[in-house]
């Protein structure tokens, strides 16, 4: 169909306004559902010690003659445990202009630009918290770095060939060794329940990424274990459904980051965020016609005791 001569179109018209909504659509994977559903301590030194203590073996042959003489026997101790803080640092510009223009979706693009910021902090402190990193002292040219969870477990794990665990010695936490990767299964995932029930532990809280959590759903006769975990979950952060084992009721919730050759399988009772400085942002000295800001944290992550938890690691 021919368009009739002289006929204005938008084309060629430079006085059209624009259609530009006053929103911003967005998606991330900024969700923390380990640093949210664990305890929250405030720390006062870059070195955070606690103690762990786990009562003796029961012995079946506890007998004594009647009137002997009581002696004391060996005493079990504590053993001191600690994590190093790890700052945490986000940072950004907005120059003069554009702070004073007018924007669509936002009042301030300097306050726009903090809360992304920190949203983006707090899922770096979301991933390091989950994952095999060990700690370190960090010196004047080196910053000192925070254990992420899978590097504390020793007792309640299960690991591919050539696996082996890290854990704490002498003041450090050391990451464990990846393995031979093999598949996620329901005859792993409840070696690690029976062994955790064996050291007194009843996780409560599964977490693993996409993968793992889609083969977790698929587990043969699991669906006959398996409920939604509906208002009763509300309280845990991310909880997907429920898995019934010998042992007791497992939320599973499945991460975005963080997990991706591991399950974790942890009572958020015995773990907890410490913290040295809170998050906050400041303004730093302005340059020119430009505001920098920074975002700032330092956290580290607090394992009570590590066989509280246990670990499915080296998963294809």
């Amino acid at each position: 169909m021919a368009v009739p001569t002289n006929t204005q179109q938008t084309y060629a018209t430079v006085g059209n306004r624009e259609d530009l909504e006053n929103k911003i659509y967005k998606i991330a994977a900024n969700k923390t559902p380990f640093t949210s559903n664990i305890g929250k301590e405030k720390v006062s030194s870059t070195y955070h010690e606690w103690q762990t203590f786990s009562l003796r073996t029961p012995s079946a042959q506890n007998k004594q003659v009647q009137g002997d003489t009581t002696a004391a026997t060996a005493v079990k101790t504590t053993t001191r445990v600690g994590n190093r803080t790890q700052i945490f640092k986000e940072m950004g510009s907005v120059s003069g202009t554009l702070e004073a223009m007018d924007h669509a979706g936002v009042a301030s693009e300097l306050a726009w630009q903090k809360v992304q910021k920190g949203e983006e902090l707090a899922t770096d402190i979301e991933a390091r918290f989950l994952g095999n990193f060990a700690s370190l002292a960090g010196d004047a040219s080196t910053a000192a770095e925070s254990a992420g969870a899978l590097a504390w477990l020793t007792s309640n794990d299960s690991r591919g060939a050539g696996g082996a665990d890290g854990g704490f010695s002498a003041g450090v936490v050391a990451a464990a060794t990846n393995g031979t990767q093999r598949a996620f299964s329901e005859t792993l995932l409840k070696a690690v329940l029976a062994s955790a029930f064996g050291n007194g532990a009843r996780p409560t809280q599964a977490y693993m990424g996409a993968t793992h959590k889609q083969q977790f759903s698929a587990m043969t006769g699991i669906a006959d274990i398996r409920k939604d975990a509906g208002s009763g979950q509300a309280t845990i952060v991310g909880a997907a459904d429920v898995y019934v084992s010998d042992f007791g009721s497992i939320s599973t919730v499945p991460v975005q980051y963080g997990l991706t050759r591991d399950v974790l399988l942890i009572d958020p009772e015995y773990w907890a965020v410490g913290t040295l400085r809170p998050m906050k942002d400041e303004m730093l000295a302005k340059v020119g016609d430009a505001m920098p800001f920074q975002i700032i944290a330092e956290k580290t992550l607090i394992c009570r005791n590590e066989k509280a938890s246990a670990v499915i690691a080296d998963l294809t």
